[in-house]
């Protein structure tokens, strides 16, 4: 268990996980240069209203330009992601979840294929939640979320995820419609009625071992206006678009509000959201790997110990395989 008692699990949190705004991020580059920046740029402080326009800009790079040099760290940081997996998973006690939103185009697949190129695919899983199907209907909105959970010693990438309920659901209002919601026991606001789920459930996988992180990657309108053109003026990007993207981005307004709420709402000590800025992405891949390192690195992984039996074991494996002969255990 993450944390051992029901009754000091939130002074531990307080303690150990707490994320200080003000802290300063500094990130060597080439060991040559630095990015430095405050936590509060790229972090939703719990208990704290922000607003997505005022305070988090989407082309923020810290002030900082070498994308080669960026890149090299990327590099780094996916070898340096490979041993806290092959850790997490020897150890076998935490899981870590990814969770990653965002607008249409704003990189969520290009971060995943680069950030996590170097895990072991057998210690790594992506699940991507699209419309929900029939079946998904069938049950609360959570129940898919729920299957698709990493187990122990494994990183779950939740490729958009539940918070899609508060999100395209509050956009497109006639899909609550379809999900049957007895209304004798719909609270009279839905939207803050997910959020205290959410943050219960988030309180739930953490006291259980699994940490979540949750990664909002802001793209600004006309950055995603450049990729759609992008992928409209290269061949081999069309299979990307459809019309639907285009109709999505009619509702941009609507949807910079309902991200808004979410991130103010559903920011907790144990889960806080990171909005990553994606108008760059050699800075949002450095951003996001540099995040995701941190947090594991937090859990402070470790190989597990090898008992003194265990040792006597393998020194008598080694003696067969160099002498042929296994050498006899002491009485």
């Amino acid at each position: 268990m993450l944390v051992p008692a029901r009754n000091n699990w939130r002074i531990i949190v307080s303690l150990q996980w707490k994320l200080d705004p003000k802290e300063k991020i500094t990130i060597d580059i080439n060991k040559r240069e630095k990015a430095e920046f405050r936590l509060k740029k790229i972090m939703v402080t719990p208990g704290r209203k922000i607003s997505l326009k005022k305070d988090f800009d989407p082309a923020f790079t810290a002030g900082y330009d070498n994308r080669a040099g960026a890149a090299d760290t990327v590099s780094a940081n996916i070898a340096r992601l490979s041993v806290l997996q092959e850790k997490l998973y020897a150890q076998n006690e935490y899981a870590v979840l990814i969770i990653l939103q965002a607008m249409d185009a704003a990189g969520k697949d290009g971060a995943i294929r680069h950030v996590m190129s170097g895990v072991n695919p057998q210690g790594c899983r992506v699940s991507s939640f699209k419309a929900p199907s029939a079946e998904d209907l069938n049950h609360d909105y959570l129940w898919r979320a729920a299957k698709a959970l990493p187990e122990r010693g494994m990183i779950g990438i939740f490729n958009r995820s539940y918070y899609e309920e508060m999100l395209v659901v509050r956009v497109h209002p006639e899909i609550l419609a379809n999900q049957r919601i007895p209304s004798a026991v719909a609270d009279g606001n839905v939207w803050k009625q997910r959020f205290r789920e959410v943050n219960h459930f988030e309180e739930h996988l953490f006291r259980n071992g699994i940490l979540p992180v949750k990664i909002f990657l802001n793209v600004s309108k006309e950055e995603q206006r450049k990729r759609f053109l992008a992928r409209i003026d290269d061949a081999d990007k069309n299979w990307k678009f459809s019309m639907c993207d285009v109709k999505e981005r009619a509702h941009w307004d609507e949807y910079q509000a309902a991200f808004e709420e979410v991130l103010n709402y559903t920011s907790t000590e144990i889960a806080p959201w990171f909005v990553i800025p994606a108008d760059h992405k050699w800075f949002t891949r450095l951003a996001i790997s540099e995040v995701v390192c941190r947090k594991l690195e937090w859990l402070k992984l470790k190989f597990p110990a090898v008992t003194a039996e265990r040792r006597a074991e393998l020194l008598q494996i080694r003696e067969t395989l160099t002498n042929g002969k296994a050498r006899k255990s002491p009485p």
